[in-house]
C-alpha cells in the first residue's frame, strides 16, 4: 500500500531535508510525489540543467526507505521561457492572454512549449530512470485544471489540422456539422476556427468536435511525455493525475495510455452527502483501470484553500475517506502535500504536516492512519460484487452541455444523484460507457445517453435480449455523433426494445413538478415530463399532475429474455430510489446491507465487508450472521463518529442499522478505526513498503 504525498522541498532549507525524511518514516510514509512545480529549479535557464539538489534530496529519501513518485515538473513553465517565448501563452474565447504569474500558463498545442517540455522531461527521464528510488513517474499534473479550453492560433492551427485528418475533406465536416443553417459553409479548413466569442449561440457539432479536439491535444502531451521517458529506458509504470468527473478531458480514452490510474479527490467537508460523490468517483478510477488497483493520488488532510469557505475536516473524516478509496479499489492513500507551504498561493492548504508541526490533531491523525494501512488484509473487489452498471461518458457530457436544449441539464451532477440513489441502498456500481461489453451485469441504468451512436444502441439492445434489465433515465437516444437529430425524432433506435415511442420532450418550466405513484408511494418528477406513448410496453406508473396527468411515467418492456424500462421524467431522489429499487427487485439485485442509516457505507470486496460511518453521531451497524472480526463472530458493529472497520465473512442476511445503542444481548464491536487482521496487503506493481 503506498502512503504518503507531494514533497516540494525546494521550499525549504536543505537542512530540513533529513528530518522531513525522519518523520515521513515516523509517520508511516513509504512515498512521496517529487519535482511537480520545479521546472524553474531543474532547469534556470534554456539549454542549463541543476539537478544537484534533486540528487540529494532523492539519495536522503532513498537512505530513509520512502521511494520516490518522480514528476516531469512540465505543469508550471519557468519565468524565462513565457519571457523569451510569449506564443506559448494560451488565451480564453474572447482573446484574453493568461500571463505567467500561476500556473497551467502554456497552450497544449504550442509547439514551442512542446519542444521545451520534451527535452525537460528527455533530461529529467535519462537521469534517473534506473534510479531504485525512482518506483513510479507522474506526467505533468492535473492537465486542464485551470485551462481546459484553449482559443489561440496555436490551437486554431492544429483543431484545422485534427478536423482534416478525423473528415478528410471539407464536403464531409460540412454534412456532419450542419453548416448550410446560417450560412455557415466552409470552402476550406483554414476557414474553421475555434469556437471563440461569437455574437450568439454557436453550432453545436463544432461545439462538440472542440471539445473532444482539446482532450486529444492534450493526451498527445502525456503520450509526447509517456514515449519519452520509455526512450529512456524507464520501466517503472507511468501515471498522471485525474480530477474524477473532470469535464475537459475524456479519461475513458486517457486511460488506455496509462500504466496506472491516479486521481485527485477534495470532498467538501462542509457537504455531508459529499461522500457519496466522493464513492462515485472513487468507483470511476477502479472503473476506468479495468479493476485494477488505482492511486488516491491528492487529498486533504484539512481544509483547502480555494473554495469560499474552506470547513476543516472533523476528526476522523480523512480516514473514513481515506478508507472509502482503499475499499473502492484504491492501492495507495496519498495526499496534497507533505509539509505545508509557508509561502504562496496554498499556505492554508492543509497537509501532512501542518504549520504547527507534530504537537497536532492533523499530524496524530496522519501517524495512525499509516499504521492503520500496514495492518490492512487484502481488500479487492471482484466481478462478483458488482451486479449494477450506471453510463457515463464525455460525448455525453459534452453534448448535453450545449446550448440551446429544451431545458438546461447538468449530465455530471444527474449521473451522480443517480449513483447516490443506488449508493443508499448499498448495491455496487460500475462505471461503463454504452458501447463496453455489458453481459456480467443484471442491472444496466442509462441516464440522459443524449446522444447515442449505432453501435452503442445495438448494444444496448443486444444487452436486452441477452437477459439484461436496461433502465433509461429520460433525454436519451436523441442525437448521432454529430449531435444530429435522425430521421424519425426520438428514440429512433431504442424505441423497439423500450416498447415505446416518444413524441415531445415536455420540459417543464421553472420549478414546475409533475408527480408519478410507484409501489404504492408518491413521487415527484422535476425538469421535463417526456409524452410517451405505449408501443408493447406496460405502464408501471402514470403522471398523476400537470399537463402530463394520466401519461405513462414509467413504463417495463420484455425483449427477448430481458427487460426494458423507461422513465419519462427527472424524479427527486426519493424517486430514484424507488424505480431503481423497484428494477433491482425483478433483478434480483439486493445490497450488501439490507437498511442503514444514511451515513453508514457499506463495501464488499471479496471475502471482506467494510463498513464506515460518515456521520458525526455514533451508529450501531446489523450484520447478520456469519461474519468475523479478530477470529470472533460478530453480528453487529458499533461505529464511532467517523470510524471504519473490516469484517470477513457472507452477508447472511442482509442488515439494517439500529442506531446509537445496540439490541439487547448482542456482542458489539465499539471503535473509531478498527482492521480486521492483517493478511496480504494491497500493492500495485512496482510499489514498496
Amino acid at each position: 500500500m503506498y502512503y504518503g504525498g507531494d514533497y516540494n522541498p525546494e521550499q525549504w532549507p536543505s537542512e530540513l531535508w533529513p528530518r522531513d525524511a525522519e518523520l515521513m518514516r515516523a509517520a508511516g510514509v513509504n512515498l512521496v510525489s517529487l519535482g511537480m512545480f520545479s521546472w524553474s529549479r531543474i532547469q534556470p535557464a534554456e539549454g542549463e540543467f541543476d539537478f544537484g539538489w534533486l540528487d540529494e534530496v532523492i539519495g536522503i529519501l532513498h537512505a530513509h526507505g520512502v521511494a520516490v513518485n518522480l514528476a516531469t515538473a512540465t505543469a508550471s513553465p519557468p519565468p524565462w521561457a513565457t519571457h523569451r517565448y510569449p506564443e506559448m501563452l494560451p488565451q480564453l474565447a474572447d482573446g484574453t492572454v493568461l500571463w505567467p504569474g500561476s500556473r497551467q500558463h502554456y497552450a497544449v498545442t504550442s509547439p514551442v512549449y512542446r519542444r521545451l517540455a520534451l527535452e525537460l522531461v528527455t533530461t529529467i527521464a535519462g537521469r534517473y530512470a534506473g534510479h531504485p528510488a525512482v518506483v513510479m513517474w507522474h506526467v505533468n499534473n492535473e492537465y486542464g485544471c485551470h485551462v481546459p479550453y484553449d482559443y489561440s492560433d496555436n490551437a486554431r492551427d492544429a483543431f484545422q489540422g485534427w478536423l482534416h485528418r478525423r473528415y478528410g475533406d471539407i464536403g464531409t465536416l460540412n454534412t456532419a456539422w450542419g453548416t448550410d443553417f446560417w450560412s455557415q459553409r466552409y470552402t476550406s479548413f483554414e476557414q474553421v476556427l475555434p469556437p471563440r466569442s461569437a455574437p450568439y449561440s454557436q453550432n453545436p457539432a463544432a461545439l462538440l468536435d472542440f471539445r473532444r479536439f482539446t482532450s486529444d491535444a492534450t493526451l498527445e502531451l502525456l503520450v509526447m511525455e509517456r514515449e519519452a521517458i520509455a526512450a529512456s529506458g524507464a520501466t517503472q509504470p507511468v501515471t498522471t493525475n485525474f480530477m474524477g468527473p473532470f469535464p475537459a478531458l475524456d479519461y475513458w480514452r486517457w486511460a488506455d495510455e496509462l500504466d496506472l490510474i491516479a486521481d485527485d479527490s477534495y470532498p467538501d467537508p462542509a457537504d455531508p452527502e459529499s461522500f457519496r460523490r466522493a464513492a462515485f468517483t472513487r468507483d470511476l478510477m477502479r472503473s476506468l483501470g479495468g479493476g485494477k488497483p488505482w492511486v488516491l493520488m491528492e487529498q486533504a488532510t484539512n481544509a483547502v484553500n480555494w473554495r469560499p469557505a474552506n470547513a476543516p475536516k472533523a476528526p476522523g473524516q480523512m480516514a473514513a475517506l481515506s478508507m472509502q478509496a482503499v475499499a473502492r479499489g484504491a492501492g495507495g492513500v496519498m495526499f496534497f502535500q507533505w509539509r505545508q507551504s509557508r509561502s504562496g498561493s496554498e499556505k492554508f492548504h492543509s497537509a501532512m504536516l501542518p504549520h504547527a508541526g507534530t504537537q497536532t490533531r492533523t499530524w496524530r491523525e496522519v501517524v495512525r492512519l499509516g499504521a492503520e494501512l500496514t495492518r490492512l488484509p487484502e481488500i479487492a473487489m471482484t466481478a462478483a460484487d458488482v451486479r449494477v452498471a450506471l453510463l457515463f461518458d464525455w460525448d455525453n457530457l459534452w453534448a448535453v452541455s450545449n446550448p440551446d436544449h429544451p431545458v438546461e441539464l447538468d449530465y455530471t451532477d444527474i449521473v451522480v444523484r443517480w449513483y447516490a440513489a443506488i449508493h443508499r441502498q448499498h448495491v455496487q456500481v460500475d462505471i461503463r460507457k454504452a458501447d463496453h461489453d455489458l453481459s456480467a451485469y443484471d442491472v444496466v441504468l442509462a441516464p440522459v445517453q443524449y446522444l447515442l451512436p449505432a453501435a452503442a444502441a445495438a448494444n444496448l439492445a443486444g444487452y436486452v435480449r441477452g437477459g439484461g434489465h436496461l433502465l433509461v433515465a429520460g433525454f436519451t437516444d436523441i442525437v448521432d455523433e454529430h449531435d444530429a437529430f435522425r430521421e424519425g425524432g426520438f428514440l429512433t433506435q431504442l424505441g423497439p426494445t423500450l416498447g415505446i415511442r416518444l413524441e415531445d420532450f415536455g420540459a417543464l418550466p421553472g420549478r414546475s413538478r409533475v408527480s408519478f405513484r410507484l409501489d404504492g408511494s408518491d413521487h415527484t418528477g422535476t425538469t421535463y415530463a417526456e409524452e410517451i406513448e405505449p408501443a408493447g410496453a406496460t405502464v408501471l406508473a402514470r403522471f398523476s399532475t400537470g399537463r402530463a396527468e394520466d401519461r405513462p411515467a414509467f413504463t417495463r418492456h420484455l425483449a427477448g429474455v430481458g427487460a426494458a424500462y423507461y422513465l419519462a421524467t427527472l424524479p427527486d431522489d426519493h424517486g430514484m430510489q424507488a424505480v431503481t429499487r423497484h428494477v433491482f427487485a425483478r433483478a434480483g439485485v439486493t445490497g450488501v446491507l439490507a437498511a442503514a442509516h444514511p451515513d453508514v457505507e457499506a463495501i464488499r470486496a471479496g471475502e471482506h465487508l467494510v463498513v464506515i460511518n460518515h456521520g458525526e453521531q455514533a451508529r450501531v451497524v446489523a450484520l447478520g450472521s456469519g461474519h468475523v472480526l479478530d477470529d470472533v463472530p460478530v453480528t453487529e458493529l458499533r461505529l464511532e463518529p467517523y470510524g471504519y472497520t473490516v469484517v470477513q465473512g457472507p452477508l447472511d442476511p442482509p442488515a439494517r442499522t439500529t442506531g446509537a445503542q445496540p439490541a439487547g444481548g448482542t456482542p458489539v464491536i465499539s471503535m473509531a478505526t478498527r482492521s480486521a487482521p492483517p493478511t496480504a496487503r494491497v500493492r500495485p506493481s512496482g510499489a514498496t513498503g
